[in-house]
């Protein structure tokens, strides 16, 4: 029996090796292989980084096991011929191999291909160097693919580019809307102190809307959750305060406009509102009823109530972003008992699952 101990420590290509018909190959019989051949052989199925030997001019492969994840599903490459096996992405690779042929070794680095290994045409990215292998005379008689994927390290960098973009836009959003509450907060107000509980208070509703789009990666928020985020530094008496509604999720931008809202008439309920009486209450309900979406603000306990000769910023700032963001229309009903605020919007505008 032929012992062919350059196979040794080969894993389980080297089994597969041992049983190929290399007869019927380029290469010829495996008792018949040059020496070159047998020691590339060894160095390649006996390393643990992924390998693929291309040997002779038909260019016959021969990979170790750490390189058969980079196949996927193709069919089996032992014998065939490289340019056979990616000929997908031949035309990208075929000429680094030339020039590995002729004896000029490359690397490279992220390189991106489209290969089919699956069932389908996917974008992958490779780091590779093509190592010309020699014979006794010197003269090139294969090369060495040694390969890493690097798929996922590329897509990962890409997506965190985009995420870096998007936190600078988010950013550079969240500071203009604070821009603009910072000077109508201390010009329509009556004094420092004024406006200094004004602005906190806009900044805390800004703030409890951030922390709960951050829970959701900035993509939709429950409703439920902003407006009691909003309230929250009011339901002191939890009796007084009641929340009813269907699941609903918001956009990131409709979250902090009604966060904004919600807070806006809040501070309005604790200065002169129902929140201001001890006997004053209040609910927050909303539904959807057809094609629309309603949220109604109803107040009710409060022994007088006057419709303001002139709106201030935070019903200007109210009115202004929850029409621009939810498309619809807000109203106001200064009752007898308490005034009634109403926002009325196409379902079509609000994201996520209304059931």
């Amino acid at each position: 029996m032929t012992v062919r101990h350059f196979l040794d420590g080969g894993g389980d290509v080297a089994a597969r090796i041992l049983t190929h018909d290399w007869a019927a190959s380029p290469l010829g019989p495996i008792d018949n292989w040059p020496s070159p051949l047998k020691i590339a052989v060894s160095m390649l199925i006996n390393s643990r980084f992924p390998k693929c030997l291309v040997w002779g001019p038909e260019l016959t492969t021969i990979y170790n096991d750490a390189f058969r994840p980079i196949l996927g599903a193709k069919p089996e490459a032992l014998g065939r011929s490289f340019r056979d096996i990616w000929s997908e992405a031949w035309s990208e690779i075929g000429p680094i191999a030339e020039r590995a042929f002729a004896g000029e070794a490359t690397f490279i680095e992220n390189f991106p291909l489209t290969v089919e290994r699956n069932g389908y045409p996917e974008e992958a990215w490779f780091t590779f160097c093509y190592s010309p292998v020699r014979d006794e005379s010197g003269a090139v008689v294969g090369i060495i693919d040694t390969v890493m994927e690097t798929t996922q390290t590329v897509q990962a960098q890409k997506n965190a580019r985009m995420v870096n973009a998007e936190l600078a836009h988010r950013i550079k959003n969240t500071l203009a809307v604070i821009s603009a509450i910072v000077n109508q907060s201390f010009r329509s107000a009556s004094s420092l102190d004024e406006a200094h509980d004004t602005l906190s208070s806009r900044i805390d509703a800004l703030g409890q809307a951030h922390a709960i789009l951050t829970q959701s990666s900035w993509s939709v928020a429950p409703i439920r959750a902003v407006i009691e985020g909003a309230l929250s530094p009011h339901r002191n008496d939890l009796g007084r305060i009641a929340i009813k509604g269907p699941p609903i999720e918001l956009s990131a931008k409709q979250s902090l406009s009604l966060a904004l809202g919600i807070n806006e008439l809040a501070t309005n309920a604790v200065k002169y509102g129902c929140l201001h009486h001890p006997n004053g209450a209040l609910s927050v309900t909303w539904s959807i009823e057809n094609a629309g979406f309603r949220l109604v603000w109803r107040e009710s306990g409060v022994p007088s109530v006057r419709e303001p000769t002139a709106s201030g910023f935070g019903t200007t700032l109210t009115k202004r972003t929850i029409e621009d963001q939810f498309g619809g229309a807000i109203q106001y009903d200064w009752r007898k008992d308490g005034p009634t605020v109403t926002i009325d919007a196409p379902l079509k505008a609000i994201v996520g699952d209304h059931a």
